[in-house]
Protein backbone atom coordinates (compact mmCIF):
# COMPACT_ATOMS: atom_id res chain seq x y z
CA UNK A 1 0.00 0.00 0.00
CA UNK A 2 1.14 3.53 -0.63
CA UNK A 3 2.12 5.94 1.97
CA UNK A 4 -0.72 8.28 2.66
CA UNK A 5 0.12 12.20 1.77
CA UNK A 6 1.59 13.55 4.96
CA UNK A 7 1.35 17.15 6.19
CA UNK A 8 4.91 19.64 5.48
CA UNK A 9 4.86 21.53 8.42
CA UNK A 10 7.43 23.81 6.94
CA UNK A 11 5.55 24.89 4.03
CA UNK A 12 2.07 25.19 5.87
CA UNK A 13 3.46 27.03 8.80
CA UNK A 14 4.80 30.01 5.62
CA UNK A 15 1.02 29.62 3.51
CA UNK A 16 -0.19 30.47 7.09
CA UNK A 17 1.91 33.40 7.84
CA UNK A 18 1.99 34.17 4.39
CA UNK A 19 -1.95 34.21 3.97
CA UNK A 20 -2.37 36.41 7.59
CA UNK A 21 0.11 39.43 5.93
CA UNK A 22 -2.13 39.55 2.87
CA UNK A 23 -5.24 39.66 4.69
CA UNK A 24 -3.18 42.67 6.53
CA UNK A 25 -2.83 43.91 2.98
CA UNK A 26 -6.62 45.19 2.56
CA UNK A 27 -6.22 47.56 5.79
CA UNK A 28 -3.44 48.63 4.39
CA UNK A 29 -5.41 49.31 1.19
CA UNK A 30 -7.96 51.31 3.24
CA UNK A 31 -5.48 52.87 4.90
CA UNK A 32 -4.03 54.73 1.90
CA UNK A 33 -6.29 55.01 -0.45
CA UNK A 34 -8.65 56.38 2.55
CA UNK A 35 -5.16 59.22 3.00
CA UNK A 36 -5.53 59.66 -0.75
CA UNK A 37 -9.27 60.34 -0.38
CA UNK A 38 -10.54 63.67 1.07
CA UNK A 39 -11.33 63.87 4.47
CA UNK A 40 -15.02 63.79 4.22
CA UNK A 41 -15.57 60.72 2.30
CA UNK A 42 -12.67 59.04 3.92
CA UNK A 43 -14.82 56.52 6.31
CA UNK A 44 -16.80 55.43 3.04
CA UNK A 45 -13.38 54.93 1.04
CA UNK A 46 -12.24 53.03 4.04
CA UNK A 47 -15.47 51.19 4.11
CA UNK A 48 -15.31 49.45 1.10
CA UNK A 49 -12.10 48.06 1.84
CA UNK A 50 -13.31 46.26 5.09
CA UNK A 51 -17.06 45.30 3.19
CA UNK A 52 -14.69 43.60 0.58
CA UNK A 53 -12.85 41.54 3.23
CA UNK A 54 -16.41 40.23 4.58
CA UNK A 55 -18.24 39.83 1.54
CA UNK A 56 -15.69 38.01 -0.56
CA UNK A 57 -14.91 35.77 2.02
CA UNK A 58 -17.83 34.32 2.60
CA UNK A 59 -18.43 34.12 -1.16
CA UNK A 60 -14.96 32.54 -1.91
CA UNK A 61 -15.82 29.65 1.01
CA UNK A 62 -19.25 29.14 -0.63
CA UNK A 63 -18.61 28.75 -4.42
CA UNK A 64 -15.60 31.07 -5.29
CA UNK A 65 -13.22 28.83 -4.78
CA UNK A 66 -14.45 25.74 -6.32
CA UNK A 67 -15.12 28.32 -9.38
CA UNK A 68 -10.85 29.31 -9.03
CA UNK A 69 -9.75 25.87 -8.72
CA UNK A 70 -12.01 23.00 -9.05
CA UNK A 71 -11.55 20.54 -11.58
CA UNK A 72 -11.23 21.92 -14.94
CA UNK A 73 -14.44 22.50 -16.82
CA UNK A 74 -14.14 22.92 -20.40
CA UNK A 75 -11.12 25.60 -19.92
CA UNK A 76 -13.27 28.51 -18.70
CA UNK A 77 -14.27 27.31 -15.32
CA UNK A 78 -13.93 25.15 -12.24
CA UNK A 79 -16.32 22.51 -11.22
CA UNK A 80 -18.54 24.64 -9.02
CA UNK A 81 -19.68 22.09 -6.89
CA UNK A 82 -16.14 20.55 -6.00
CA UNK A 83 -15.65 22.11 -2.47
CA UNK A 84 -19.06 23.88 -2.43
CA UNK A 85 -18.79 25.16 1.13
CA UNK A 86 -16.83 22.48 2.27
CA UNK A 87 -19.70 20.83 3.30
CA UNK A 88 -17.57 18.65 5.81
CA UNK A 89 -14.35 18.88 7.36
CA UNK A 90 -11.68 18.02 5.07
CA UNK A 91 -9.16 14.90 5.81
CA UNK A 92 -5.75 14.89 6.66
CA UNK A 93 -5.13 13.54 3.45
CA UNK A 94 -6.86 16.42 1.57
CA UNK A 95 -3.10 18.38 0.69
CA UNK A 96 -3.22 20.88 -2.15
CA UNK A 97 -0.66 18.95 -4.83
CA UNK A 98 2.83 17.63 -3.66
CA UNK A 99 3.12 20.99 -1.53
CA UNK A 100 1.91 19.02 1.70
CA UNK A 101 -0.25 21.86 2.68
CA UNK A 102 -3.72 21.09 3.82
CA UNK A 103 -6.35 22.56 1.54
CA UNK A 104 -8.07 24.46 3.63
CA UNK A 105 -4.70 27.09 4.00
CA UNK A 106 -4.54 27.17 0.41
CA UNK A 107 -7.94 28.05 -0.17
CA UNK A 108 -7.64 30.47 2.63
CA UNK A 109 -4.74 32.08 1.14
CA UNK A 110 -6.37 32.85 -2.13
CA UNK A 111 -8.92 33.98 -0.36
CA UNK A 112 -7.09 36.90 0.28
CA UNK A 113 -5.77 37.64 -3.39
CA UNK A 114 -10.08 37.83 -3.68
CA UNK A 115 -10.50 40.36 -1.07
CA UNK A 116 -8.10 42.84 -1.91
CA UNK A 117 -8.71 42.54 -6.03
CA UNK A 118 -12.36 43.67 -5.37
CA UNK A 119 -11.27 46.30 -2.90
CA UNK A 120 -8.77 47.80 -5.52
CA UNK A 121 -10.94 48.66 -7.83
CA UNK A 122 -13.50 51.35 -5.16
CA UNK A 123 -10.15 53.29 -5.55
CA UNK A 124 -12.01 54.93 -9.00
CA UNK A 125 -15.11 55.56 -7.58
CA UNK A 126 -14.13 57.33 -4.16
CA UNK A 127 -16.38 60.35 -3.25
CA UNK A 128 -19.66 59.41 -4.92
CA UNK A 129 -20.84 55.86 -5.09
CA UNK A 130 -23.52 54.24 -3.03
CA UNK A 131 -22.00 51.95 -0.76
CA UNK A 132 -24.99 49.75 -1.35
CA UNK A 133 -24.17 50.10 -5.32
CA UNK A 134 -21.00 49.10 -4.16
CA UNK A 135 -21.78 45.92 -2.64
CA UNK A 136 -23.90 44.91 -5.36
CA UNK A 137 -21.01 45.83 -7.60
CA UNK A 138 -18.21 43.55 -5.63
CA UNK A 139 -20.83 40.56 -5.39
CA UNK A 140 -21.48 40.54 -9.27
CA UNK A 141 -18.19 41.22 -10.41
CA UNK A 142 -16.12 38.85 -7.99
CA UNK A 143 -18.72 35.98 -9.20
CA UNK A 144 -18.63 36.83 -12.47
CA UNK A 145 -15.05 38.07 -13.54
CA UNK A 146 -12.20 37.49 -10.29
CA UNK A 147 -13.68 34.10 -9.57
CA UNK A 148 -13.52 32.51 -13.52
CA UNK A 149 -10.54 34.57 -14.14
CA UNK A 150 -8.32 33.53 -11.72
CA UNK A 151 -9.10 30.21 -12.91
CA UNK A 152 -8.26 31.03 -16.68
CA UNK A 153 -4.56 31.68 -15.04
CA UNK A 154 -4.14 29.69 -11.81
CA UNK A 155 -6.42 26.90 -11.91
CA UNK A 156 -6.11 25.12 -15.18
CA UNK A 157 -7.71 27.02 -17.41
CA UNK A 158 -6.86 28.49 -21.21
CA UNK A 159 -4.70 31.65 -20.42
CA UNK A 160 -2.28 29.46 -18.09
CA UNK A 161 -2.67 25.57 -19.35
CA UNK A 162 -3.31 26.21 -23.09
CA UNK A 163 -1.86 29.59 -23.99
CA UNK A 164 1.15 29.09 -21.53
CA UNK A 165 0.83 32.83 -20.31
CA UNK A 166 3.32 33.69 -16.93
CA UNK A 167 1.66 35.31 -14.01
CA UNK A 168 3.15 34.23 -10.54
CA UNK A 169 1.34 36.34 -8.59
CA UNK A 170 -1.16 38.19 -9.78
CA UNK A 171 -0.08 40.79 -12.23
CA UNK A 172 -3.41 39.65 -15.05
CA UNK A 173 -5.62 37.93 -12.16
CA UNK A 174 -5.35 40.52 -9.77
CA UNK A 175 -4.09 43.91 -11.20
CA UNK A 176 -5.11 44.41 -14.67
CA UNK A 177 -8.23 42.45 -13.82
CA UNK A 178 -9.26 45.29 -11.14
CA UNK A 179 -7.42 48.21 -13.65
CA UNK A 180 -9.84 47.61 -16.38
CA UNK A 181 -12.81 47.49 -14.02
CA UNK A 182 -11.96 50.52 -12.81
CA UNK A 183 -11.63 52.30 -15.81
CA UNK A 184 -15.05 51.29 -16.73
CA UNK A 185 -16.88 52.10 -13.33
CA UNK A 186 -15.17 55.47 -13.55
CA UNK A 187 -16.80 56.33 -16.49
CA UNK A 188 -19.87 54.81 -15.43
CA UNK A 189 -20.40 56.91 -12.33
CA UNK A 190 -18.87 59.91 -14.61
CA UNK A 191 -16.40 62.80 -12.87
CA UNK A 192 -16.48 64.43 -9.08
CA UNK A 193 -18.40 67.29 -9.15
CA UNK A 194 -15.85 70.35 -9.36
CA UNK A 195 -13.43 67.80 -11.16
CA UNK A 196 -10.71 69.01 -12.38
CA UNK A 197 -11.08 72.68 -11.70
CA UNK A 198 -10.66 72.27 -7.84
CA UNK A 199 -8.05 70.80 -6.21
CA UNK A 200 -8.75 67.25 -4.67
CA UNK A 201 -5.78 66.39 -2.52
CA UNK A 202 -4.90 63.81 0.03
CA UNK A 203 -6.16 64.93 3.27
CA UNK A 204 -3.76 62.60 5.11
CA UNK A 205 -0.18 62.29 4.08
CA UNK A 206 1.36 60.28 6.64
CA UNK A 207 -1.77 57.75 6.68
CA UNK A 208 -0.81 57.35 2.90
CA UNK A 209 2.56 56.47 3.56
CA UNK A 210 1.61 54.08 6.54
CA UNK A 211 -1.08 52.19 4.55
CA UNK A 212 1.75 51.67 1.72
CA UNK A 213 4.13 50.84 4.42
CA UNK A 214 1.87 47.78 5.23
CA UNK A 215 0.73 46.98 1.88
CA UNK A 216 5.25 46.77 1.18
CA UNK A 217 4.96 44.57 4.15
CA UNK A 218 1.91 42.45 3.26
CA UNK A 219 3.65 42.25 -0.19
CA UNK A 220 6.12 39.51 0.49
CA UNK A 221 3.28 37.19 1.04
CA UNK A 222 1.86 38.17 -1.60
CA UNK A 223 4.62 37.06 -4.04
CA UNK A 224 6.55 34.93 -2.19
CA UNK A 225 4.32 32.98 -0.70
CA UNK A 226 2.10 32.41 -4.27
CA UNK A 227 5.38 29.41 -4.51
CA UNK A 228 3.40 27.86 -1.72
CA UNK A 229 6.51 25.82 -0.60
CA UNK A 230 9.35 27.41 1.40
CA UNK A 231 12.74 27.16 -1.54
CA UNK A 232 14.72 28.65 -3.84
CA UNK A 233 11.68 29.81 -5.94
CA UNK A 234 10.38 31.82 -2.85
CA UNK A 235 13.81 33.07 -2.00
CA UNK A 236 14.02 34.84 -5.65
CA UNK A 237 10.57 36.18 -5.22
CA UNK A 238 11.16 37.61 -1.80
CA UNK A 239 14.39 39.23 -3.01
CA UNK A 240 12.90 40.62 -6.76
CA UNK A 241 9.57 42.23 -4.50
CA UNK A 242 12.10 44.23 -2.50
CA UNK A 243 14.85 45.52 -4.76
CA UNK A 244 12.02 46.50 -7.78
CA UNK A 245 9.62 48.35 -5.07
CA UNK A 246 12.72 49.92 -3.89
CA UNK A 247 13.87 51.26 -7.58
CA UNK A 248 10.40 52.44 -8.32
CA UNK A 249 10.76 54.81 -5.23
CA UNK A 250 13.30 56.30 -6.71
CA UNK A 251 12.06 56.44 -10.72
CA UNK A 252 8.95 58.24 -9.03
CA UNK A 253 10.64 60.76 -7.51
CA UNK A 254 12.94 61.10 -10.45
CA UNK A 255 9.83 62.20 -12.75
CA UNK A 256 8.55 64.49 -10.17
CA UNK A 257 11.51 65.93 -9.39
CA UNK A 258 11.95 66.94 -13.31
CA UNK A 259 8.52 67.64 -14.00
CA UNK A 260 7.07 69.53 -10.74
CA UNK A 261 10.83 70.55 -9.08
CA UNK A 262 9.76 68.91 -5.79
CA UNK A 263 9.93 64.96 -4.85
CA UNK A 264 6.89 64.00 -2.65
CA UNK A 265 5.91 61.59 0.03
CA UNK A 266 2.98 60.67 -1.42
CA UNK A 267 4.97 60.06 -4.94
CA UNK A 268 7.45 57.73 -2.90
CA UNK A 269 4.44 55.97 -1.29
CA UNK A 270 2.64 55.75 -4.66
CA UNK A 271 6.19 54.84 -6.39
CA UNK A 272 6.37 52.05 -3.77
CA UNK A 273 2.83 50.37 -5.07
CA UNK A 274 3.78 50.88 -8.67
CA UNK A 275 7.11 48.87 -8.25
CA UNK A 276 5.04 46.46 -5.84
CA UNK A 277 2.17 46.11 -9.09
CA UNK A 278 4.75 45.11 -11.89
CA UNK A 279 7.04 42.62 -9.98
CA UNK A 280 4.16 40.81 -9.27
CA UNK A 281 3.74 38.63 -12.07
CA UNK A 282 7.39 38.76 -12.52
CA UNK A 283 8.71 38.12 -9.26
CA UNK A 284 9.99 34.62 -10.06
CA UNK A 285 10.76 34.62 -13.62
CA UNK A 286 13.32 37.71 -13.86
CA UNK A 287 16.98 38.19 -11.75
CA UNK A 288 17.77 40.41 -9.68
CA UNK A 289 19.30 42.78 -11.99
CA UNK A 290 16.27 42.89 -14.39
CA UNK A 291 13.33 43.44 -11.17
CA UNK A 292 15.73 46.54 -10.35
CA UNK A 293 15.16 47.53 -14.27
CA UNK A 294 11.21 46.81 -14.08
CA UNK A 295 10.96 48.83 -10.35
CA UNK A 296 12.81 51.87 -12.24
CA UNK A 297 10.75 51.52 -15.24
CA UNK A 298 7.11 51.19 -13.45
CA UNK A 299 8.02 53.74 -11.19
CA UNK A 300 8.65 56.40 -13.82
CA UNK A 301 5.74 55.15 -16.61
CA UNK A 302 3.63 55.10 -14.10
CA UNK A 303 4.31 58.28 -12.43
CA UNK A 304 3.76 59.71 -16.26
CA UNK A 305 0.44 57.54 -16.36
CA UNK A 306 -1.55 58.98 -13.74
CA UNK A 307 -1.63 61.85 -15.64
CA UNK A 308 -3.41 60.83 -18.84
CA UNK A 309 -6.41 60.98 -16.54
CA UNK A 310 -6.72 64.60 -17.66
CA UNK A 311 -6.20 64.65 -20.88
CA UNK A 312 -8.56 61.81 -21.39
CA UNK A 313 -11.32 62.96 -19.09
CA UNK A 314 -11.89 60.76 -17.49
CA UNK A 315 -12.01 61.31 -13.40
CA UNK A 316 -9.98 57.67 -11.96
CA UNK A 317 -10.29 59.28 -8.27
CA UNK A 318 -7.10 57.58 -7.07
CA UNK A 319 -4.74 56.46 -9.91
CA UNK A 320 -6.04 52.93 -9.94
CA UNK A 321 -6.01 52.99 -14.05
CA UNK A 322 -2.33 54.95 -13.80
CA UNK A 323 -0.78 52.40 -10.83
CA UNK A 324 -2.13 48.82 -11.25
CA UNK A 325 -3.77 48.77 -14.60
CA UNK A 326 -0.05 50.16 -15.98
CA UNK A 327 1.71 48.70 -13.68
CA UNK A 328 0.12 45.15 -14.48
CA UNK A 329 0.68 45.27 -18.04
CA UNK A 330 4.22 46.14 -17.66
CA UNK A 331 5.09 43.34 -15.27
CA UNK A 332 3.13 40.85 -17.47
CA UNK A 333 5.32 41.86 -20.50
CA UNK A 334 8.71 42.31 -18.58
CA UNK A 335 8.45 38.14 -17.95
CA UNK A 336 8.69 38.57 -21.91
CA UNK A 337 10.97 40.74 -22.54
CA UNK A 338 13.18 39.22 -19.40
CA UNK A 339 12.05 36.35 -18.48
CA UNK A 340 14.52 33.60 -17.30
CA UNK A 341 13.94 29.93 -16.55
CA UNK A 342 12.94 29.06 -13.05
CA UNK A 343 10.22 26.73 -11.20
CA UNK A 344 6.93 27.81 -9.85
CA UNK A 345 4.92 25.18 -8.19
CA UNK A 346 1.79 27.20 -8.34
CA UNK A 347 2.37 27.55 -12.35
CA UNK A 348 3.60 23.58 -13.09
CA UNK A 349 3.30 20.61 -11.48
CA UNK A 350 6.05 19.41 -13.97
CA UNK A 351 9.22 21.62 -13.32
CA UNK A 352 9.33 22.76 -16.45
CA UNK A 353 11.43 26.01 -17.03
CA UNK A 354 10.14 28.72 -19.04
CA UNK A 355 11.93 31.95 -20.34
CA UNK A 356 11.35 35.13 -22.54
CA UNK A 357 11.35 35.52 -25.52
CA UNK A 358 9.07 36.86 -28.71
CA UNK A 359 6.47 34.16 -28.65
CA UNK A 360 6.20 33.86 -24.51
CA UNK A 361 5.59 38.41 -24.90
CA UNK A 362 2.98 37.84 -27.57
CA UNK A 363 1.21 35.52 -25.36
CA UNK A 364 2.03 37.52 -22.16
CA UNK A 365 0.03 40.54 -24.58
CA UNK A 366 -2.49 38.43 -25.51
CA UNK A 367 -3.46 36.95 -21.92
CA UNK A 368 -3.50 40.67 -20.74
CA UNK A 369 -5.70 41.99 -23.29
CA UNK A 370 -8.11 38.94 -23.07
CA UNK A 371 -8.57 40.15 -19.31
CA UNK A 372 -8.48 43.53 -19.62
CA UNK A 373 -11.13 43.49 -22.51
CA UNK A 374 -13.21 40.75 -20.73
CA UNK A 375 -13.50 42.32 -17.14
CA UNK A 376 -14.00 46.01 -18.43
CA UNK A 377 -16.91 44.97 -20.16
CA UNK A 378 -18.48 42.91 -17.44
CA UNK A 379 -18.00 45.72 -15.27
CA UNK A 380 -19.19 48.53 -17.14
CA UNK A 381 -22.47 46.12 -17.79
CA UNK A 382 -22.68 45.67 -13.93
CA UNK A 383 -21.99 49.27 -12.88
CA UNK A 384 -24.66 50.94 -15.99
CA UNK A 385 -27.45 48.20 -14.64
CA UNK A 386 -26.73 48.95 -11.09
CA UNK A 387 -27.15 52.52 -12.02
CA UNK A 388 -30.43 52.16 -13.63
CA UNK A 389 -32.03 50.45 -10.95
CA UNK A 390 -31.23 50.89 -7.31
CA UNK A 391 -28.64 53.69 -8.39
CA UNK A 392 -24.80 53.96 -8.16
CA UNK A 393 -24.29 57.30 -7.60
CA UNK A 394 -25.20 59.47 -4.27
CA UNK A 395 -27.54 62.73 -4.89
CA UNK A 396 -25.42 65.86 -5.47
CA UNK A 397 -25.81 67.39 -1.99
CA UNK A 398 -24.63 64.23 -0.40
CA UNK A 399 -21.35 64.59 -2.46
CA UNK A 400 -20.77 68.23 -1.55
CA UNK A 401 -22.03 68.08 2.24
CA UNK A 402 -19.93 64.45 2.46
CA UNK A 403 -20.02 60.98 1.26
CA UNK A 404 -19.48 59.77 5.07
CA UNK A 405 -22.57 61.57 6.46
CA UNK A 406 -25.03 60.50 4.03
CA UNK A 407 -24.18 56.81 3.91
CA UNK A 408 -22.79 55.96 7.24
CA UNK A 409 -24.24 58.94 9.70
CA UNK A 410 -20.32 58.87 10.85
CA UNK A 411 -16.94 61.17 10.38
CA UNK A 412 -13.76 60.60 10.45
CA UNK A 413 -12.78 63.93 12.15
CA UNK A 414 -15.50 65.34 14.28
CA UNK A 415 -14.19 69.24 15.14
CA UNK A 416 -17.47 69.85 16.58
CA UNK A 417 -18.35 71.49 19.44
CA UNK A 418 -19.27 68.57 21.27
CA UNK A 419 -16.30 66.22 20.32
CA UNK A 420 -15.25 63.87 23.05
CA UNK A 421 -18.29 64.86 25.24
CA UNK A 422 -19.61 61.72 25.89
CA UNK A 423 -22.68 61.37 22.96
CA UNK A 424 -21.36 63.90 20.56
CA UNK A 425 -18.48 62.81 18.68
CA UNK A 426 -18.80 62.02 15.02
CA UNK A 427 -22.98 61.70 15.55
CA UNK A 428 -23.28 65.40 16.20
CA UNK A 429 -22.37 66.23 13.01
CA UNK A 430 -24.77 63.84 12.01
CA UNK A 431 -27.63 65.24 13.98
CA UNK A 432 -28.16 62.12 16.03
CA UNK A 433 -27.22 60.47 19.24
CA UNK A 434 -27.19 63.98 20.93
CA UNK A 435 -28.83 65.72 23.74
CA UNK A 436 -31.34 67.21 21.59
CA UNK A 437 -35.38 67.07 23.17
CA UNK A 438 -37.09 63.95 21.82
CA UNK A 439 -38.54 64.46 18.86
CA UNK A 440 -36.35 66.75 16.85
CA UNK A 441 -33.67 64.60 15.83
CA UNK A 442 -30.96 67.07 15.52
CA UNK A 443 -28.30 68.45 18.67
CA UNK A 444 -29.11 71.44 20.91
CA UNK A 445 -27.52 74.69 19.95
CA UNK A 446 -24.04 75.38 21.15
CA UNK A 447 -23.28 78.74 22.80
CA UNK A 448 -20.89 80.52 20.33
CA UNK A 449 -16.88 80.30 21.97
CA UNK A 450 -15.78 83.63 23.10
CA UNK A 451 -13.39 84.37 20.42
CA UNK A 452 -9.55 84.03 20.62
CA UNK A 453 -9.39 87.59 20.22
CA UNK A 454 -11.15 88.49 23.11
CA UNK A 455 -9.32 86.36 25.68
CA UNK A 456 -6.26 87.49 24.42
CA UNK A 457 -7.15 90.95 25.04
CA UNK A 458 -8.81 89.88 28.26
Amino acid sequence: MPEAPTIDTGNTAWLLISSAIVLLMTPGLALFYGGLNRSKGVLNMMMMSFSSIGLVSILWLFYGFSVAFGDDKGSVIGDVGQYLGTKTFMAETDLWGETGIPLYVFMAFQMMFAVITVALISGAISDRAKFSGWLLFAFGWATLVYFPVAHWVWGGGFIGAKLGALDFAGGTAVHINAGAAALALALVLGKRLGWPREAMKPHNVPMVALGAGLLWFGWFGFNAGSELTADSTTAIAFLNTQVATAAAVLGWLVVEKIRDGRPTLVGASSGAIAGLVAITPACAFVAPWAAVLLGLVAGAVCAVAVGLKYRLGFDDSLDVVGVHFVGGWIGCLWIGLFGTSTVSSLVSDEGLFYGGGVTQLGVQALSALIVTVYSFVVAYLLGLAIEKTIGFRVTAEAEVDGIDIAEHAESGYDLSPTAGGGSGGAFAMAGIGTSAPAGEGKAAPVEPAEPVSEKVAG
